[in-house]
């Protein structure tokens, strides 16, 4: 009676309002604007590997063949992607943020993209201008958000509002579109060159100096720490019991935050510096979520050879194969572990055991941090925990968390396994 009491609270109360919150539009477009970034992450990421593949010899190779400032010619391609994931987030969320206030997104997106530029400093030295690339990269990354969401807001609600230039029916809807933005985009782009002007006269000078100070490095500092790791995983688990998409809704929120982490160790490893975080993007998918959320590669492998009932020894040969790729979608709705509180513990119990290990390796130095590489969360163990760290450090963690979480699973399992061999 009580199972069914939780069951139907957390289904008629918490569900709708989370579900409703991770279709809030602003969460929406935040989310869906930054997957626009994956691509060329991944593709610096390819070069990024190419110009720090962890094999002496390689390198060796490669300086004695191409010379010792060989690594410029990749560095050009990984300067032209990770260098350009701001500009990319203010175009792609501004896109979907007037998809869905059904406002052409087109002409609202280089509406955004022009408000952004106009917040970058400009370097002038003899004569010449140029843009520097920092602020279009991982440093404007908030700047982009700020921009990509407000002010096409903004955009979207004068365009609403039919602050426009009507054009008659005959002309193209191209041509058409061009004009309705006339008279939004000008308010929207002399608000931000005027606040740009005021900014200016602070000590933070410009825009992205302000949102760094004000809004970046205390979201930065948050996100990247331990607890704010170990919160976010807590949350992914207790979510997804409870049959939402943990990862969506809290990646949706702190993504960015990561995302940016993860740009900057890849910036830092290219300019031999020291790298600045452990917790990225990458720690969560390569070092946190073995087999997808709630760490359950190990129990896939325990169902597959230990499962007694003929239901999870069945199901065993179905899940094992996607889970070694990181899709655990068969796991938590075929086992399930959606509502099934008999694996709710170990479900949120082996991730944040693998947050700890995790941190507390690369703290210490017994392994790697994340390099910086876009490593696909569908890369199996081992290959993807040595690409993300560019250490065997790296796999050798992978290997160690799965053998953790498959102790914290197997008791769990062995009482699951004989409910369910008793109950058929």
């Amino acid at each position: 009676m009580d199972k069914k009491i939780a069951t139907k609270f957390i289904s008629e109360k918490i569900v709708p309002k989370v579900g409703a919150f991770s279709n809030e539009p602003h969460l929406k477009a935040l989310r869906d604007g930054m997957s626009l970034t994956m691509p060329l992450l991944i593709i610096g990421s390819l070069f990024l590997i190419i110009a720090n593949f962890p094999i002496n010899g390689y390198l060796t190779f490669m300086a004695n063949t191409f010379g010792k400032n060989w690594t410029s010619v990749p560095n050009m391609v990984i300067n032209a992607t990770f260098n350009l994931i701001g500009v990319v987030a203010d175009v792609g969320i501004a896109y979907q943020m007037a998809k869905y206030r059904k406002v052409d997104p087109i002409t609202a997106s280089i509406v955004a993209f022009a408000a952004f530029m106009l917040t970058i400093p400009l370097i002038t030295s003899k004569g010449v201008v140029s843009i520097p690339l920092g602020p279009l990269g991982s440093s404007g990354l908030f700047t982009a958000i700020i921009i990509g969401l407000g002010i096409t807001e903004l955009y979207c609600y004068l365009v609403r509002k039919k602050f426009t230039i009507k054009m008659p029916s005959t002309v193209p809807p191209a041509v058409s579109n061009s004009f309705s933005a006339i008279l939004p985009g000008s308010v929207v782009l002399i608000i931000v060159w005027v606040f740009t002007l005021l900014i200016d006269m602070t000590p933070y000078k410009t825009i992205p100096n302000m949102i760094s100070a004000l809004i970046a490095r205390p979201l930065t500092g948050i996100g990247t720490s331990f607890w704010g790791a170990f919160i976010a995983e807590l949350l992914v688990s207790l979510l997804w019991i409870c049959g939402i998409h943990g990862a969506a809704v809290v990646g949706g929120v702190l993504q960015p935050i990561w995302l940016a982490a993860m740009t900057q160790n890849a910036v830092a490893l290219t300019e031999g510096k020291p790298l600045p975080h452990i917790i990225t993007l990458q720690f969560f998918d390569q070092f946190v979520r073995l087999g997808g959320c709630g760490a359950t590669l190990s129990l896939a492998i325990l169902i597959l050879f230990m499962a007694k009932s003929a239901n999870l020894k069945s199901l065993g040969k179905i899940i094992t194969g996607p889970s070694l790729f990181n899709i655990n979608e068969p796991i938590i709705f075929g086992v399930p572990i959606v509502m099934n509180f008999m694996l709710a513990i170990p479900f949120i119990v082996a991730p944040l055991m693998n947050v700890i290990l995790a941190y507390l390796s690369m703290k210490f130095g017994v392994v790697h941090k994340p390099i910086g590489v876009s490593v696909p969360f569908t890369t199996p163990i081992l290959l993807s925990g040595f690409l993300a760290t560019g250490s065997i450090s790296g796999a050798v963690l992978q290997f160690v968390e799965v053998i953790v979480d498959g102790l914290i699973y197997y008791p769990f399992l062995k009482v699951f396994d004989k409910h369910n061999t008793e109950f058929n």
